[in-house]
């Protein structure tokens, strides 16, 4: 049972959220990894800015459209709460759809390869999906399921504390794509490579972390939606990875 009270404080008789605040942290760590990272490759100093509010709208309209979807019954009775985004209430997997369709429109705008951006933009995406389940947690939702044998990895909680727990395993993707990139400016790994790692870590975290989940999900013969989507997403890392190491062997100039 969820004991935290999802409102921090209120301004007159407006409440604010924990879920808005996290997701504000969210971007704001985002926003400070570009800003270094672009000065260490040279980038121009509004490339941060640039990212986070081309990503920050295609994101959330992406995951609100994706949750109002999954939850088409309700929000056809209350059309209201389609927009009240800082009450939670956002689908992960459709941000990401909605982040690289702006992405890819940032780039072509840019003139910059889609991928050299890519690489850029995806090695901040755990950190911000760390607070960002800090925020889930904090609200409430994408809750775990009921505790039945109480251990120490549920520090004494009735549900699993999945949030944290997929908080914990992004914060582990992301201190190995960052060590990466860091890697990739000395030995010029392809443009790309961070992509399709991420694409092959995050959703098979994520694919074993759903059986653990105990809010309303969309089933499908016996799994849930969301990890089918894990294993497409999975699957084409691993091709894509296969497709630029074959690349990169035939002309290693070409593909860094």
């Amino acid at each position: 049972m969820h004991t935290i009270d999802p409102i921090c404080f209120q301004i007159g008789n407006r409440p604010i959220y924990w879920f808005g605040i996290w997701m504000a942290i969210a971007f704001l760590a985002g926003m400070i990894h570009w800003s270094l990272l672009a000065r260490k490759q040279g980038r121009p100093s509004t490339t941060a800015g640039d990212l986070a509010l081309w990503l920050m709208l295609g994101g959330i309209l992406g995951a609100r459209i994706a949750y109002v979807l999954a939850n088409l019954d309700y929000y056809l009775q209350t059309p209201r709460e389609i927009f009240r985004i800082d009450q939670g209430g956002l689908v992960f997997y459709g941000g990401f759809i909605g982040a690289v369709a702006a992405l890819a429109l940032l780039a072509f705008r840019k003139g910059e390869s889609f991928l050299s951006l890519a690489d850029f933009s995806v090695s901040a995406l755990p950190l911000g999906h760390v607070f960002g389940r800090i925020g889930c947690f904090m609200n409430g939702c994408c809750h775990g399921a009921d505790v039945k044998s109480p251990s120490l990895f549920t520090a004494g909680l009735t549900q699993y504390p999945v949030q944290l727990y997929e908080a914990a395993f992004n914060l582990a993707v992301y201190g190995f794509l960052l060590a990466t990139t860091l890697r990739r400016d000395a030995h010029k790994i392809p443009h790309g490579t961070l992509l399709a790692l991420y694409l092959i870590l995050y959703p098979a975290g994520r694919f074993l972390l759903e059986f653990l989940r105990g809010d309303e999900r969309l089933l499908m013969g016996g799994l849930h939606v969301a990890q089918y989507t894990s294993l497409v997403l999975m699957l084409c890392g691993i091709a894509f990875w296969t497709l630029l190491l074959r690349r990169h062997a035939r002309n290693p100039a070409r593909s860094s």
